[in-house]
């Protein structure tokens, strides 16, 4: 089916870019919900899924939300108001959904797969009252499966975004759209999606488009259509297939210099989340010592705590990606 959106000169002033966490949260819990090993994000889910596994988020109200193939209820991904909401801000607007809509959209669901589980049809009973609970396990899923792994995602967020307004600057917005994936096509003031499943036009949607990048769609395009909100439409994010490569540090003696040695190598260590004890065989040092460290660190703002069951995990921050990289010495011309 083709679906054609109309853009107007005032749709067209009201396109803008998103970074959006829970773009990054639905998509993520589908991959992992497939079973399947990802060709770019097995590293990833190989870390996560056993946390899931033992915090019963493979099970719980996400899971029932989030199948492998499907509808995704659209109220998980709110209007942001800004360039970069927090998860915070997210959470806040998705427990703030009207009743009636919930339930609205657990009709689709129920027409999408035949029925609703236990869960959802308590969801679709009290909608405030388990909107909240939905809320608490997102947040705790961010904890475990993607606030460790943050910094790395959102360099390749902005990465993205950056390249693209420097492509409208250059070369204009119908570039852009033809440059944003294989199914979207710009013919003169509308833009074509020839892999959307449903009928789209300017009259079922709100007012301009929201772009956003994502790492976890893989190589498919989501929209979001929910009048008056604007339509959103989620995209593969650029420099995702190299996402979780190896990312050595070829110099560091300049960060040992103002840091340390211990504290420099554990930085160096963190090229994924990794606990004190998991350091300490790494790397050589005691628990007491990497404990240590890594507090300073942490003061410091160059790694962030998560907590994944009994252990913390340390993950380095974007400071602390930066500091590195720029440590590294750039290439010969």
């Amino acid at each position: 089916m083709l679906a054609e959106l109309a853009f107007s000169v005032g749709d067209l002033a009201r396109v803008r870019f998103v970074v959006s966490p829970m773009w990054e949260v639905g998509p993520s819990m589908r991959l992992l919900r497939s079973g399947s090993a990802h060709p770019v994000h097995r590293t990833w889910a190989r870390q996560v899924g056993p946390r899931l596994a033992a915090a019963g988020l493979d099970r719980g109200w996400l899971a029932a939300l989030i199948a492998p193939s499907g509808y995704v209820p659209d109220f998980l991904n709110p209007a942001p108001e800004g360039p970069a909401p927090t998860l915070h801000e997210e959470l806040a607007a998705i427990r703030a959904t009207p009743d009636h809509r919930v339930r609205e959209e657990m009709d689709r669901l129920r027409q999408d797969r035949g029925r609703l589980g236990p869960r959802l049809g308590h969801l679709y009973a009290e909608p405030s009252v388990h909107l909240v609970r939905v809320t608490e396990e997102i947040a705790a899923y961010w904890d475990l499966a993607l606030a460790p792994y943050w910094a790395r995602l959102r360099t390749c967020l902005d990465a993205d975004v950056y390249h693209r307004t420097r492509l409208v600057a250059e070369h204009g917005v119908g570039r852009l759209f033809n440059d944003l994936h294989p199914s979207l096509c710009w013919d003169d003031s509308a833009l074509r999606l020839s892999s959307r499943p449903r009928p789209l036009s300017r009259r079922t949607a709100g007012a301009g488009l929201l772009l956003i990048p994502s790492v976890f769609t893989g190589p498919e395009l989501f929209t979001r259509v929910t009048p008056p909100d604007p339509p959103q439409l989620a995209y593969p994010a650029r420099g995702t297939g190299t996402l979780w490569a190896s990312r050595p540090v070829a110099r560091t003696d300049a960060v040992a210099a103002v840091l340390g040695r211990s504290r420099t190598l554990l930085l160096a260590e963190l090229q994924s989340p990794a606990s004190t004890t998991e350091l300490a065989l790494r790397t050589g040092l005691s628990a007491p010592a990497v404990s240590q460290c890594l507090t300073a660190l942490r003061d410091a703002g160059l790694v962030s705590a998560h907590r994944a069951g009994r252990s913390v995990l340390y993950a380095r921050t974007f400071a602390a990606e930066t500091l590195l990289a720029a440590s590294s010495p750039s290439p010969h011309p």
